[in-house]
């Protein structure tokens, strides 16, 4: 039972959550929701999706060199993940500059291909890529106590969800692989699509960044329930974290602190708001250097 927990007040939570909430609450409602990128696997020194996202505008400038004059397709062209990164702490802390023109050129990125066709390099991606500085497959990323955590949850009865800001049509390949989680559980910010002789084409234009204040308004639409655990790292995960607690019933938030610099990272940039709330609420922490026994499961 959390083999990969150690027993501390974090695996105890979940343990006496999970116990009442299978004990007082019907089986439908037995809804779990994890944020992906932070929570589920590691989202430093970049997210993931932006190596993706960064190597696809460098082709970009490639066929046409004279988008490397402005941002981001100049940091992508000398393979600067740093700004990517920035831009996008930068926006958990109010400041969304960057982060308009970054949008501007990932909503062209991968535009007017088949839903097919994307999944396609998605996967060409995940079959190639590494780590820049674990040096391990991005699919070997993954978080071993929270693939533990969804698996206990499963045998609980629980319904998982992932939730998160990250690319619906990125993660959507990855994930039933990754952490047992099926396609149609994964909600996430999505482009808009068009219908065209039997296939579907994704656009430039945006449909739902899923993150902040959206989390919740996304996971009533999909699943229709109000969910009674959530699990989130960042400032952006705090409506989804309210949300969860907001419940009549059994209830439990829990935010994952990244302070292990030696198994993995130690930073708090963009989750500075996220653990205030933890401490005024109440909520559980997760820490990774003092409740988890291994990171990665190796």
């Amino acid at each position: 039972m959390l083999e990969s927990w150690t027993d501390e007040a974090a695996k105890s939570a979940l343990i006496e959550f999970a116990a009442r909430a299978v004990d007082s609450v019907a089986p439908e409602e037995l809804v779990a929701v994890f944020d992906n990128d932070g929570t589920l696997w590691c989202e430093k020194p970049a997210y993931i999706q932006l190596d993706f996202l960064v190597r696809r505008i460098a082709e970009q400038v490639a066929v046409e060199p004279a988008l490397a004059a402005e941002q981001p397709y100049t940091a992508a062209a000398s393979g600067d993940l740093g700004w990517f990164g920035e831009a996008v702490t930068k926006h958990y802390n109010g400041d969304d500059s960057d982060l308009k023109l970054l949008a501007g050129a990932v909503l062209s990125a991968n535009a007017t291909i088949t839903t097919e066709e994307h999944a396609a390099r998605v996967n060409a991606f995940f079959a190639d890529a590494k780590h820049p500085t674990l040096g391990r497959a991005y699919t070997a990323c993954g978080y071993a106590p929270m693939v533990e955590l969804l698996r206990y949850l499963e045998s609980l009865g629980f319904t998982n969800y992932i939730v998160s800001g990250g690319g619906r049509d990125f993660m959507r390949p990855v994930t039933t692989a990754m952490y047992g989680v099926p396609p149609e559980r994964v909600i996430g910010s999505s482009v808009g699509l068009i219908y065209h002789n039997g296939e579907l084409l994704t656009t430039a234009q945006p449909e739902i960044l899923n993150d902040g204040p959206v989390k919740p308004v996304g996971i009533w639409e999909r699943v229709g329930r109000r969910p009674i655990l959530a699990v989130g790292n960042s400032n952006g995960d705090i409506e989804m974290l309210q949300y969860a607690v907001a419940g009549p019933g059994p209830s439990l938030a829990m935010l994952v602190c990244h302070d292990d610099k030696m198994r993995e990272f130690a930073y708090t940039a963009g989750a500075e708001k996220a653990v205030a709330h933890a401490e005024q609420s109440g909520w559980t922490r997760a820490s990774m250097r003092d409740d988890w026994k291994t990171v990665f499961g190796d």
